[in-house]
């Protein structure tokens, strides 16, 4: 395909879209803001939020229930889930101010909040929000080097046994996978990465399925359920402390199995323009979503706290709780690892907006930021390609210092939980 230059799509003005001024034909590929028109449909953004949502944190919720018991594990998830539901839908109506049809448009969650609270609540949303996406990047580095080296070791069980331990480094995996995002990285915008979006949401239900088909096949094994009704007890092995910290860190888990409000704003702004309203598509497209995931959630959870009861591992596709068939494992891990790389682009894709938008304004005039060379669905320009390298690079060395999957997890749902509950309920009750 012929690569051409072409100037900044962001640098049309709404006050341009004027059928008095004979730009009758611009009018009909431009939205109310001057904007290329958007194309997103109910299923794009059913599928952004499946590969936001349903990610590698499903794969610690056997782990967590464990924490916490037959009793207390599922009545969180339904918990996390109806939270999430709810916060998801006011956040969705603050996408225009005013009419909710023809409103001024909020095009990211900051937009949004300065929209709505303004002051130094968006200086504090906003550190918040872009160190929760920094922190869910490096997140996704660890796990996915986690599931390609689980993809060496299962072949090296398979070969000299299950004694050997066939160690290996995870860093080798990690540049590998930030050499695959620096390309993917070079897609503009959101708009552009909506068959990621499919292809990875499709990668999350394979090694969900199979992961709760090993899960199942186990159980029967074994010849009935394990656990009990308050998850891991207190003994020889656990204190009373490390049972407290457990059980919060098996919390966060499922918070962060279940987060996806940092982009939702950015997701809605790829919808198409009303009618039907962004919001009520969106709420709509939340609705499937959360309760599609619930349904996989509980089940991959619980079955696979029936199948290995207190000893369930932190990951069930990478701990080894399942040894063969190796195949089959090796399958759900480049799934997994498939999923993250479409997950990574899209929990960047804010960040990336929000730094170029900044540097744009800057310096209008500069080629090095406004000019770009496409190539497909790539959009190239030297300052694109510099800061976003840059960027995926210090994520990238980050994770290689802190190789610990499941407290990542725990920590960045806890922080993602609770400031998208305090931030939506401030601005839907600023009172």
């Amino acid at each position: 395909m012929a690569a051409h230059s072409v100037p900044n799509k962001h640098a049309v003005a709404p006050m341009e879209v004027s059928v008095e001024a004979g730009n009758a034909g611009a009018a009909e590929w431009l939205d109310d803001d001057g904007r290329p028109c958007r194309k997103g449909t109910f299923w794009t953004a059913s599928a952004h939020i499946v590969t936001a949502v349903i990610g590698s944190g499903v794969l610690s919720l056997a782990w967590a229930i464990a924490q916490l018991g037959w009793v207390a594990g599922p009545a969180a998830m339904l918990l996390f889930a109806f939270v999430t539901y709810y916060t998801a839908t006011l956040l969705a109506e603050c996408y225009r101010t005013g009419d909710p049809e023809t409103g001024k448009r909020n095009y990211t969650y900051m937009d949004a909040v300065r929209s709505n609270l303004g002051g130094a609540k968006v200086v504090f949303c906003g550190v918040i929000q872009y160190a929760n996406l920094v922190g869910v990047a490096i997140g996704y580095t660890i796990a996915s080097s986690i599931s390609m080296k689980a993809i060496r070791r299962a072949g090296c069980f398979h070969t000299n046994g299950h004694a050997d331990p066939c160690n290996s480094s995870s860093i080798p995996y990690m540049i590998l996978f930030g050499v695959v995002q620096i390309l993917f990285s070079q897609i503009p915008d959101f708009d552009q990465i909506w068959w990621l979006s499919i292809v990875a949401a499709v990668m999350s239900f394979t090694y969900s399925s199979i992961g709760l088909a090993l899960d199942i096949a186990q159980t029967i094994s074994n010849g009935g359920f394990k656990g009990s009704l308050t998850g891991i007890s207190i003994g020889a092995d656990v204190t009373s402390t490390q049972k407290i910290w457990h059980s919060l860190q098996a919390f966060g888990d499922i918070a962060f199995a279940y987060s996806f409000s940092n982009i939702l704003i950015e997701i809605q702004d790829t919808i198409k323009a009303p009618p039907p309203s962004e919001s009520k598509v969106m709420q709509k497209a939340t609705r499937l979503s959360v309760a599609t995931t619930t349904v996989f959630y509980m089940l991959c959870g619980c079955m696979g706290y029936a199948a290995f009861g207190d000893a369930a591992p932190d990951n069930l596709l990478t701990g080894f709780g399942f040894y063969e068939p190796f195949w089959l494992l090796d399958v759900a891990n480049i799934a997994i690892v498939v999923h993250l790389v479409g997950a990574y682009q899209v929990f960047c894709q804010p960040i990336f907006a929000f730094v170029e938008r900044r540097a744009a304004a800057a310096w209008p005039d500069s080629a090095f930021i406004s000019r770009e060379l496409r190539v497909g669905p790539f959009a190239l320009s030297l300052f694109r390609l510099t800061w976003r390298s840059a960027y995926v690079c210090v994520t990238t060395f980050v994770a290689m210092l802190l190789p610990f999957f499941g407290n990542v997890v725990g920590f960045l749902g806890a922080v993602s939980f609770w400031k998208s509950f305090l931030s939506t309920a401030s601005e839907r009750f600023p009172g």
